[in-house]
């Protein structure tokens, strides 16, 4: 029983709730709904007024976009007509302007005819008048005009001689003045030994009978020595001598360490020939290495490039004109630096660029080409900077010299060269020289005679006084100058030196 009225307590309870939940929530309902239909009316009453207002607005709006409409119209229309006012009184202008012109071209047309009347006549004149003058004359209009032409030349080889003079003259003294300070004192601080070596080695030999050993067995030992060195041994009537004849002077010198080894020997054969040119190979690779360092390391120059380094001491056993090339490129090295400071530009570029100037010379029997060009490219290769690659190729002149440390070294490189007793050539070499020299002078017209001296130092021209004046002589000689400069290979400087003079002679009787 108790457990019915709990259940109908239960009952009870939800029905009476829901039945108050259900009364509260339409009532909530209700007043809802009003509030919302409250609003509603509310904002509707709201646009409507807004409504009403935005279209007095507009109204008023459009009312004045047209009023200012209006406006514009009414001076666009004035404007209009201004213009077309304009037009008209501009057309009249032109409609003037055309009769005008009309009657000018009508003008100008009976007076071109007249112009052409008179210039016919006018041509006829001168045709009379240059006959005339023919006549008087004794020469024909192209003959006077060539001698005009002669004159006006020979004023203006006189004024060009001249000023060439002139200028010359006072570059010269400066220059000298200049250059005679920087050069001695170049000279003074450096004294570079140099040694001649000659293009051909020359192996001494106890005595003649060893030939016939060097020879071999049907010239089976020399054969191999050839072939292993890479170089020519000439066994000739010479008295205990032999001759390696080869254009790499490295292998060359290989070859005479091989050479003489078997000698001191005494064992001669394809095997020992082969041990000693193994040997000979390291020794003197060891000292080309050791050349190179120490050349670098004597005019400070520590950080070069190991290939550098190498090719540089290659030079040791190269030779020009019997001046050896590694000697020489220290002097320059030497006195591109004291140039360079004397001058105030950087003396590290000069120096390292005058060390390395020649190095185009230890290759340039493998690669085609100048050796200036040759070491230019290689010391581009491993690193050299813009400047010292410069330096190297233009120091003889295949490209113009662009930097002073350029001109530096080339001036470096002709006092190296060509101070006495620093280069020797052979008698037909310098013969050739010599006949080129005074070839080029006897090619130019007016030229009577040509003398070269002080072993090619020096170039004399005698010249036809009838022919050459004094003025056109300085012009020749820088002619020549400038043709030697171009068709000759030659150390230092040639003196041209043009001679013209005059003789009368008679004798008493």
């Amino acid at each position: 029983m108790v457990f019915v009225y709990i259940i109908v307590s239960l009952v009870l309870g939800v029905a009476i709730g829901y039945l108050a939940h259900r009364y509260f929530v339409s009532d909530a309902i209700a007043r809802s709904r009003e509030s919302a239909e409250r609003l509603l009316e509310d904002a509707k009453r709201q646009a409507e007024t807004a409504k009403k207002e935005m279209l007095l607005e507009a109204k008023d709006e459009i009312f004045k976009m047209k009023a200012q409409a209006e406006e514009e119209s009414n001076e666009r229309r004035k404007e209009l007509a201004a213009l077309e006012n304009r037009l008209m009184k501009r057309e009249e202008a032109l409609e003037r302007r055309a009769e005008a012109l009309d009657k000018r071209e009508h003008q100008l047309s009976s007076m071109q005819g007249q112009v052409q009347k008179m210039e016919k006549d006018l041509q006829e004149a001168i045709a009379q008048e240059r006959e005339r003058l023919e006549a008087l004359a004794g020469m024909t209009t192209e003959q006077a005009r060539q001698v005009l032409l002669e004159r006006i030349r020979q004023d203006v080889t006189h004024d060009a001689a001249m000023i060439i003079r002139e200028a010359e003259t006072r570059a010269r003294e400066e220059a000298e003045r200049k250059a005679r300070n920087i050069v001695s004192i170049a000279i003074q601080r450096v004294a570079a030994d140099h040694t001649a070596e000659s293009t051909v080695s020359v192996v001494h030999i106890p005595s003649d009978d060893l030939k016939g050993r060097l020879i071999g067995r049907e010239g089976r030992n020399i054969r191999a020595f050839e072939q292993l060195t890479g170089i020519n041994l000439i066994i000739d009537d010479t008295p205990e001598a032999v001759i390696l004849s080869s254009f790499d002077p490295v292998r060359r010198e290989i070859g005479r360490v091989t050479l003489e080894g078997l000698i001191a020997d005494g064992r001669i054969h394809p095997a020992r020939i082969e041990e000693m040119f193994a040997k000979a190979t390291a020794l003197v690779e060891q000292q080309v290495r050791d050349a190179g360092e120490a050349a670098a390391l004597e005019v400070g120059i520590p950080n070069l490039h190991a290939d550098l380094v190498r090719t540089l001491g290659r030079l040791k056993f190269r030779t020009s004109y019997g001046q050896n090339v590694l000697k020489h490129s220290l002097e320059v090295a030497y006195l591109a630096s004291v140039i360079a400071s004397e001058l105030g530009v950087d003396p590290k570029i000069a120096k390292r660029a005058g060390l390395l100037h020649d190095i185009g010379k230890a290759i340039d029997h493998e690669i085609e080409g100048p050796h200036a060009t040759i070491g230019a490219d290689l010391a581009r290769r491993l690193g050299e900077s813009p400047e010292v690659v410069h330096c190297i190729e233009a120091h003889h002149a295949d490209v113009e010299p662009a930097t002073v440390e350029a001109v530096i070294v080339q001036a470096a490189d002709a006092v190296s060269a060509s101070r006495p007793g620093a280069r020797r050539e052979t008698l037909e070499s310098y013969i050739k020289r010599l006949e080129k020299l005074e070839k080029i002078a006897e090619s130019h017209k007016g030229v009577e005679k040509s003398y070269a001296m002080q072993a090619g130092r020096e170039i004399r021209v005698m010249v036809k006084p009838d022919e050459i004046s004094d003025a056109e002589s300085t012009v020749l000689a820088r002619e020549i100058a400038k043709q030697i400069e171009e068709e000759l290979q030659y150390p230092g400087q040639i003196k041209v030196m043009v001679i013209r003079e005059s003789r009368a002679v008679e004798y008493a009787k």
